[in-house]
């Protein structure tokens, strides 16, 4: 059971790898709550859930879209 939930957990670097972004912003953005982490370990280690990011990538395609559907709009006029 709890080999299980750790398969289903990203590391830091994986999830940081995963959005092109620096680790370091992955922290902030985890320390401002954009993105939920887990700690684990006396240390803090984050780790992340693979629905919730799967769930942000979905979020920030769909920003993505609206803001490409305002830039035609604009364009238009």
């Amino acid at each position: 059971m709890e080999n299980e939930r750790m398969d289903s957990m990203l590391t830091l670097r994986e999830v940081a790898k995963l959005l092109h972004i620096h680790p370091n912003t992955l922290r902030r953005w985890s320390n401002a709550g954009r993105i939920k982490a887990y700690r684990i370990t006396a240390r803090g280690d984050r780790r992340f859930k693979r629905e919730e990011i799967a769930r942000f990538l979905a979020e920030l395609n769909t920003q993505a879209d609206n803001w490409q559907k305002a830039e035609k709009r604009q364009r238009s006029r």
